[in-house]
Order: structure tokens, then sequence, then C-alpha cells
């Protein structure tokens, strides 16, 4: 079981904008007023799989649709998740608009070449208005069976837990909070977890004991952690994701602006682990409230 993948999935965008269903709990989410943000997004995601690929990480990519409307689809690792015993996991939304972005025949394309085994869909949750947003409200250690999850509107406890009894994790749960003590709507713009290291705003989590729990939970796995601040975490510098390319050489992927706030030592540190790659992905994470890590879902299942 590796916690990193080589292959990523990501969904091109046919109608980026603003999501007003999604603008409420997402503080990171800002309206540009910009009248060609599509464009504008579309310039950045290219640019983001060509990095991606020049890096030689393979990477599928799937246009969106125009019908129905989806402004986020740009985030699939929110939708649904991908395990290396085949299994693939559909989640419950918080949004109407977001819910459409489940599409099967994204996971019929997949099946060309990898093995899907078994789909669990959790969406149902729905019904009952609770919700867990795949790999942006867990962040999941895989080789040791932890997710990690900052409880929130769009994070259910009762939905993690049911996500635990089934793939066998152990949930770490807490409450996370930005500046002005407004809930952190997901877990992976405060956290990454790496093969070895682990970034973290441990200052957005204020309960000292849930803190606790975090640090010693990590300490146990042999991570070693890389603190960021909480204006750092506003600059998306907790949203990174750490991929292999064909080599098998380890890459960790962020936004421009995400490295920018990074300080020397903190880049020092996370060289040790892997060569970092960036990409200037400001109209998305305006508008989107969602920057590089949001935009790739894991591929981790068996290839064909």
């Amino acid at each position: 079981m590796n916690q990193i993948t080589k292959h990523l999935l990501m969904i091109r965008p046919v109608d980026f904008k603003f999501n007003e269903q999604t603008a409420g709990n997402n503080k990171f989410q800002v309206a540009s007023g910009q009248s060609d943000v599509q464009s504008l997004a579309l310039n950045e995601f290219d640019g983001f799989v060509d990095l991606l690929r020049k890096n030689d990480v393979d990477v599928t990519v799937v246009d969106d649709t125009l019908e129905p409307e989806t402004p986020d689809s740009i985030f699939p690792n929110n939708w649904v998740s991908f395990h290396d015993d085949g299994s693939v996991y559909l989640y419950p939304m918080f949004s109407e608009n977001r819910r459409l972005e489940r599409r099967k025949e994204i996971l019929d394309g997949l099946k060309e070449k990898f093995e899907v085994n078994h789909v669990s869909d959790l969406s149902f949750y729905e019904t009952q208005y609770t919700f867990l947003e795949g790999t942006g409200s867990m962040v999941l250690d895989r080789v040791n069976k932890i997710a990690y999850a900052c409880l929130s509107v769009r994070t259910d406890q009762e939905v993690l837990d049911n996500f635990c009894l089934l793939t066998g994790y152990e949930s770490v749960s807490f409450q996370a909070v930005d500046s002005t003590n407004f809930p952190i709507y997901h877990t992976n713009v405060m956290m990454c977890i790496g093969d070895q290291f682990a970034v973290i705003c441990l200052d957005a989590i204020p309960n000292q004991e849930e803190r606790l729990a975090v640090t010693l939970s990590l300490n146990s796995t042999g991570k070693q952690i890389i603190e960021i601040t909480l204006d750092q975490m506003n600059h998306f510098a907790g949203n990174m994701l750490q991929v292999a390319n064909q080599s098998g050489e380890s890459l960790l992927v962020m936004s421009e602006q995400a490295y920018l706030s990074l300080t020397a030592d903190q880049i020092n540190i996370l060289e040790k682990y892997a060569r970092i790659i960036y990409a200037p992905l400001y109209t998305i994470e305006k508008n989107g409230g969602g920057s590089a890590r949001c935009m790739l879902a894991e591929i981790h299942l068996p290839e064909r």
C-alpha cells in the first residue's frame, strides 16, 4: 500500500465560476467580479496539467459538460475517492449543484485502464442533510489507515464513522477554525499527509486536547510535522499533494501562491522528501475557494 500515487484524475472546466451555493461556508472563496473567469480558469487548468505532464505525472483529463451546470467540477476529489483494493467511494455533497458532478461515465472510462471491484455510494446521506466531501473532508493516511477530519457543515462525524467502518480506517476528528473563529470547511486546506511528513496548521485547532491528539497521531506514524501559520493556510499552503511520476520520483504539488507563502526553512524541509512543483492558480483559488490539491483526485486503483 502506498501513500502516494502515479495516477491523477482532473476535470477540465467548461463553466467555472463563483458558486453561490458553496460560498456561505467556504471563506476561502471570494467573488472576483471578473467577466472572463472561465477563460482565465481554463488557462490555469491547462497550464497545471501541462506542468504535471512535463514532470512525467500520469494525468487522466475528462472534459466537463455544460449540462448539468456544475461550476465546481474542477474539484473532483470531493465526490469520489479511489483505493488500492479496487474500491471506489462516492460521497454526499453539501451543495445541490455539486451533487451533479458525480458522473458514472467518468468511472466507466477509468475502468478501461484500472480495475474497479466495488463502488460504495454514500450519497444517500444527502437525504439526511449530512455530508462527507471525499478527500476534501478527510485527509487520508493511506498506509496507516487514519482519516484526519475537521468537522464542519460538510464533514459529519456519522458519515465519517461509516466510511471508517467500511474501509477499516480509524478517524481522528477535531474542530478547526480560521483567524476569525469561523469553521474551516475542508480539512485539506489546513493539512497534507505525505509519505514521511505532514504539513498542518495546528494553530487552527483551538482545543488543546484535540491539537495534542492530532500531533500524537502524526508522531506515532513517524511523520515529520511541518507547521504552517494561519496566514500561510489562507494562501493555500495546506492544500498540497505528494505524488510520484512515472520514474518513481516524489513530487510535491501546490499552487504558486502556496509556494510563495512558505519560508526558506519550510521549503528546505519539504525538499528533503519531494521535489516541489507549483502552478499559478489565482483565479481558481479566488473564485472556487480551493487550490492545487482540490483539483487532483488520486487514482490508487490497480492498473489493468
